[in-house]
C-alpha cells in the first residue's frame, strides 16, 4: 500500500503541493491527472525520494520514504516523461547495469532479467544498442528499467507520450498486465488512455485533490445537468409541447423529420437529487399520454474530458478571482495617495516644463544637436558591452 498524508511543499512564497492525502491499493491502476503546474511531477518527486515534502508523510509499504528511504525506494520503479537510457549500451547491457544498482542478487538476474524482457517485448531486442531503437522500444527499455527488482509500485510519468497508434496500444497492454501484482500509478494528459486503463483517477488543481473515483464516478460528478437522446415518432408541435410539460426539462433540440416520421430529439434535464430511471419513466409516460411512440431513449454520460475541464477551469476561475480581489483590496488608502501624489508631481513637472520653454523661446535659442554623433550610445554606457549570442557563449 501507498500512503500519502498531508504533504505539503513549497518554494518560496509558492505552494506547489498543498495537504495533499491519497491511498492506493495493489490490483488497481491509478490515473494521475491534473493541469501543468498543478504539482503533479513534484508530488511524484516526493514520493519517490527524489525530493523531500516541507511537510507530511509518504509511506510505501510501510516504509517511511525520508526515515527509510533505502528500503522504501526498493519497492519503487519509476519511468519518468524522458526515460534515463545510456544510448551506448546494448538493452541487455543497461537492463544488467540497472539490476545492479537496485541490488538483484547475481543469481537472480539472469532469470528475472529474461522475464522482463518478455514481458515487455524486448526478447528480439536485447543485443541492440539503445540509440538504434524507435521511440517506441526506448519507452519499453525505459519501463523495463522500472520493473527490474520487481518492486511494488510502478510509478509511470506519461508513459505514451510521442508513441505512435500502435504502440500506444501495446503499451497498454503492458500496463494493464501489471496491475496483478503491482500498484500502477499513470500521471497522463491523454484523458483517452486514462479512461481506458485507469480503475481509479485522481485530478489534482493547484496543489490539491479535487476528485478521486471511478472514470464513471467522475462522469457524475459535473453537475445536475442529464443529456437524453430520444428517437419519437409524431408531429413536431405534439412532441415539443409533451416535453415542455415536465418541469425538469431545461431545452430541447430536434432535427429534421425522417421519411419514417421519426425524430431524433435532444433533451437537456435538470435531474437534481432524483434517479435517472424516474426521469426517462416521466419522459416515456409524457409521449405515450400525447400519443407519441418512443422508438428509443438513451443517456448521453460526460466524459472524462468534461470532467477534468469542469473541475480544473472552475479552481483556476475561483484562484485568478481571488488574486484580483485581494489585489484591489490591499490597500485602498495607499492607492488614493499615489493617485494624488501622481497628480501632484505631473503638475509640477507640467509647469516646470511651460517656464523652460517660456526662457527658451525669449532667447531664440535653437535646440540642434552638438555633432551628429550625438545620439550614440556612449561606450561606458554600454557601446562595446557583447551581443546576447556572443554574452551566452562567455557564459557557458
Amino acid at each position: 500500500m501507498v500512503e500519502i498524508k498531508d504533504i505539503v511543499k513549497t518554494y518560496g512564497d509558492h505552494k506547489a503541493v498543498d495537504h495533499l492525502s491519497f491511498t492506493m491499493e495493489k490490483g488497481k491502476i491509478y490515473g494521475f491527472l491534473g493541469p501543468n503546474g498543478a504539482g503533479k511531477s513534484t508530488t511524484m518527486n516526493i514520493m519517490t525520494g527524489y525530493i523531500a515534502a516541507s511537510s507530511g508523510t509518504v509511506s510505501i509499504e510501510g516504509l517511511d520514504i525520508v526515515k527509510e528511504p533505502e528500503e522504501a525506494k526498493k519497492h519503487i520503479g519509476y519511468l519518468p516523461e524522458i526515460p534515463p537510457l545510456y544510448q551506448d549500451m546494448t538493452v541487455l547491457e543497461y537492463l544488467n547495469f540497472a539490476a545492479e544498482l537496485k541490488l538483484v542478487p547475481k543469481s537472480e538476474r539472469k532469470d528475472q532479467i529474461n522475464d522482463i524482457l518478455k514481458l515487455t517485448g524486448l526478447e528480439d531486442y536485447s543485443s541492440r544498442l539503445i540509440r538504434n531503437l524507435s521511440k517506441g522500444y526506448k519507452q519499453r527499455v525505459g519501463l523495463a528499467q522500472a520493473l527490474t527488482g520487481y518492486p511494488d509500485v510502478i510509478i509511470l510519468d506519461e508513459p505514451t507520450v510521442g508513441l505512435d497508434p500502435l504502440q500506444i496500444l501495446e503499451m497498454r497492454e503492458i500496463i494493464r498486465s501489471l496491475k496483478d501484482d503491482h500498484i500502477v500509478m499513470i500521471s497522463s494528459h491523454i484523458l483517452s488512455e486514462v479512461n481506458e486503463v485507469c480503475d481509479e483517477v485522481m485530478i489534482i488543481s493547484h496543489g490539491k485533490l479535487v476528485a478521486q473515483g471511478a472514470p464513471e464516478e467522475l462522469e457524475h460528478m459535473i453537475g445536475k445537468t442529464v443529456t437524453m437522446n430520444i428517437t419519437v415518432i409524431g408531429e413536431r408541435e405534439a412532441v415539443s409541447e409533451a416535453l415542455s410539460g415536465l418541469e425538469s426539462v431545461k431545452s430541447t433540440d430536434m432535427g429534421e423529420t425522417a421519411d419514417d416520421g421519426s425524430i431524433k430529439v435532444t433533451v437537456e434535464i435538470d435531474a437534481g437529487d432524483r434517479p435517472e430511471n424516474e426521469i426517462r419513466a416521466d419522459i416515456a409516460k409524457s409521449l405515450a399520454a400525447a400519443g407519441l411512440p418512443v422508438m428509443s431513449m438513451s443517456t448521453q454520460e460526460h466524459s472524462l474530458e468534461e470532467v477534468f475541464l469542469e473541475l480544473t477551469t472552475s479552481d483556476n476561475d475561483a484562484a485568478e478571482t481571488e488574486t484580483a480581489a485581494d489585489s484591489e483590496a490591499a490597500d485602498p488608502e495607499e492607492a488614493s495617495d499615489n493617485d494624488a501624489e501622481n497628480s501632484e508631481e505631473a503638475s509640477v513637472n507640467d509647469a516646470e516644463n511651460s517656464e523652460e520653454a517660456s526662457f527658451d523661446n525669449e532667447n531664440d535659442e535653437i535646440q540642434t544637436p552638438a555633432d551628429d554623433n550625438s545620439g550614440a550610445v556612449p561606450d561606458s554606457a554600454g557601446a562595446d558591452l557583447p551581443s546576447d549570442e556572443e554574452s551566452g557563449e562567455a557564459e557557458s
